[in-house]
């Protein structure tokens, strides 16, 4: 048996395979969104989320941004754009601060006057980057990319042209590095004599840090570094020229050149073009950008989060399932932050998490409705035995019902049909009628068990056992066992009635006897590890049974304990109807029988005069008086005509004591 433990998780009960196999069909239908490109974008918010987190960034930052500002704007007093002449003077300025490489991310593509452009054209050298621009056109064609370059005699001065233009994702974010060779940011390193490859397809930019990290002056400054900025500056440094301006400040200029990076969710700032250009240089001279891992390894890490969280939810939902979910959701976290930190690498976590919680919500679902099956499997099984009120009280609060034995005082009552084995052998040749029958009678008696809240404990061929006061507590438990039996006789009566009308005379008629015994017993599951059931143990079950036992002698139909007739005085008429020995006790015990609801005491001068009788009966017959006891015995005879039976009992007694 050792091999199907081992197949089997100790939880459920259900074969490992089943796990994994769930896990599978789970990883299956989530590996179609990773080519699914509205998904992607969720991937990206978990990068600008992740790379926000101690991001990485060079000892110095690789450039000095020269801003065009709202300050310059106010200092050199021009409307947008500025003379040529204007920036001629800052590479010159630039230049004999000792600037090594001036990038100026405006594309000068349109001429302005000769005079301008003349001068622009003698300042600029073999030091100096303009950007060029790649304008992608959607046509009936195709798509079609132009590119816009600086005018000629610019170039021609010896400046390098470097592509300064940039691609959106789907939500608009700056994320994606440049994949041409001629890059702005790659022309600017070439001119500093540190040439590097173009970032791989794909790759994403790791920002430095937020909006204006990069040391930075306004352009005005710039112009004047003398007066304006400590000495050597820019010795030795690429400078970056581009716009940094909040809004537009006129029609000419537009929109501003600023983008939402991953740090615009945790600033509510956009980062400037030029900025953005440091940062892609960073990127490119340290490589610090970032590469995606293939869409075949996220397939991989898809699977591994479906089969690993169904290893750690073979045992069913428990609380330990709980803290799995939360240690391999943290894993794919953590584990995609210390890739992308330290590897460079973007291993996004999304659908690994997804796969991971949908194996763990599959797994909690399951159980949750293998829960609900077995409550209301448990709730059926119990509503044979217990009232529908007592299920739901135990199906709202299961704690009630207690597993294992514990002592408590119960009122036991077993019923039993009369005369029973002689109907068996009169319908021997006709077992279906006799199952019939017997089932139509325990029917209507078990009615009366749960009509009072009791516990239907077996059946014993024709015989009932119930008890009350368990699973759940039941503080008028011997009056609720009596009138389960007063119930009883009654249905018995219906019954037969039935039975007349359907068969006539000759349909059998049936009687049955009830002992109720109250006191402590153990209650519990009890039986084997192969099968148990809620059951009662102790001298109080015993007493029950024989209490049923004897009303058939004392020809009664209820035969009461003494505890149980304590606790009904004041409920119903009682007679004591002898005392017998108990066992493990040196004195007898009396028992008691039903006579009538109490509130006929008062009504019924028979019944009133009855209760005073009996008992100087009972004293007499104990004493010897045979000739008082007689007379008494007659005279309570006909009080009670349905005690018959059982006076005639005492009749004899009485005429057994000698004269």
């Amino acid at each position: 048996m050792k091999g199907t433990e081992t197949a089997r998780d100790h939880g459920g009960g259900e074969p490992l395979w089943r796990h994994f196999t769930m896990a599978g069909i789970i990883a299956a239908l989530l590996i179609p969104f990773l080519f699914f490109q509205p998904f992607r974008l969720i991937e990206a918010r978990l990068y600008d989320l992740l790379s926000v987190i101690a991001p990485p960034g060079p000892a110095q930052p690789g450039a000095i941004l020269v801003a065009i500002d709202e300050p310059s704007i106010g200092e050199i007093g021009q409307r947008w754009p500025w003379s040529r002449e204007t920036h001629a003077k800052l590479v010159e300025s630039l230049r004999a601060a000792g600037a090594k490489v001036i990038a100026f991310d405006i594309v000068f593509a349109d001429p302005s006057t000769e005079e301008a452009d003349t001068a622009f054209a003698k300042a600029l050298g073999p030091d100096v980057v303009l950007a060029a621009d790649d304008v992608t056109t959607m046509l009936n064609q195709g798509v079609q990319v132009t590119r816009v370059s600086p005018l000629d005699p610019f170039l021609d001065a010896g400046a390098a042209a470097g592509v300064a233009s940039v691609h959106l994702d789907g939500d608009a974010y700056l994320r994606r590095m440049p994949e041409m060779r001629d890059s702005f940011a790659g022309e600017a390193l070439r001119l500093m004599g540190e040439p590097k490859p173009a970032a791989p397809e794909g790759a994403l930019i790791q920002y430095i840090g937020p909006a204006y990290t990069y040391p930075r002056v306004s352009y005005y400054q710039a112009l004047d570094p003398v007066n304006f900025l400590p000495p050597g500056f820019f010795k030795g440094q690429i400078v970056l020229v581009g716009l940094s301006l909040k809004q537009a400040t006129s029609a000419d200029i537009g929109t501003p050149d600023a983008f939402p990076t991953p740090f615009t969710l945790t600033t509510n700032t956009l980062t400037p073009g030029v900025e953005v250009q440091a940062n892609i240089l960073d990127n490119l001279r340290h490589g610090l950008y970032v590469l995606p891992v293939p869409r075949a390894l996220m397939v991989i890490l898809i699977i591994a989060g479906a089969f690993l969280a169904a290893a750690f939810s073979t045992k069913g939902a428990t609380w330990r399932t709980g803290v799995s979910v939360v240690a391999v959701l943290a894993f794919f976290i953590i584990g995609a932050w210390a890739l992308l930190r330290f590897g460079r690498v973007w291993a996004p976590p999304a659908l690994p998490m997804a796969a991971a919680l949908a194996v763990f919500g599959a797994r909690f679902g399951l159980d949750y409705a293998r829960e609900r099956h077995l409550r209301r499997t448990v709730s059926e099984a119990f509503s044979r035995y217990l009232s529908p009120d007592l299920v739901a009280q135990l199906a709202r609060d299961p704690s009630s019902l207690k597993l294992g034995g514990e002592r408590r005082n119960l009122s036991i009552l077993f019923c039993d049909v009369r005369g029973f084995t002689t109907l068996s052998e009169k319908l021997k040749d006709e077992p279906e009628r006799l199952t019939t029958l017997i089932n139509r009678l325990l029917d209507p008696l078990s009615e009366a068990v749960l009509a009072e809240g009791g516990t239907i404990d077996k059946y014993i061929g024709d015989c009932v056992m119930a008890f009350w006061n368990a699973p759940l507590p039941s503080p008028d438990h011997p009056l609720r066992a009596a009138r389960a039996a007063m119930r009883m006789l009654e249905a018995v009566k219906v019954l037969n009635a039935e039975l007349r009308q359907e068969q006539g005379e000759d349909a059998p008629r049936f009687a049955i006897g009830v002992g109720i015994n109250t006191g402590d017993c153990v209650v519990g599951n009890v039986g084997s590890r192969w099968r148990y059931d809620y059951s009662v143990l102790g001298d109080t079950v015993n007493l029950a049974s024989r209490l049923e036992s004897l009303s058939k002698e004392y020809g009664v139909s209820i035969v009461l304990g003494p505890a149980t007739a304590k606790a009904l005085q004041e409920h119903f008429v009682l007679i004591e109807l002898d005392r017998i020995a108990v066992k493990g006790r040196s004195e007898q015990s009396a028992i008691f029988t039903i006579v009538a609801p109490a509130d006929q005491h008062q009504k019924d001068p028979a019944l009133a005069e009855l209760t005073e009788l009996h008992p100087t009966l009972l004293d007499t017959i104990g004493a010897g008086k045979r000739a008082e006891a007689l007379a008494l015995v007659q005279h309570c005879q006909t009080l009670s005509p349905p005690l018959s039976t059982y006076y005639k009992k005492l009749m004899a007694k009485a005429a057994a004591i000698p004269e």
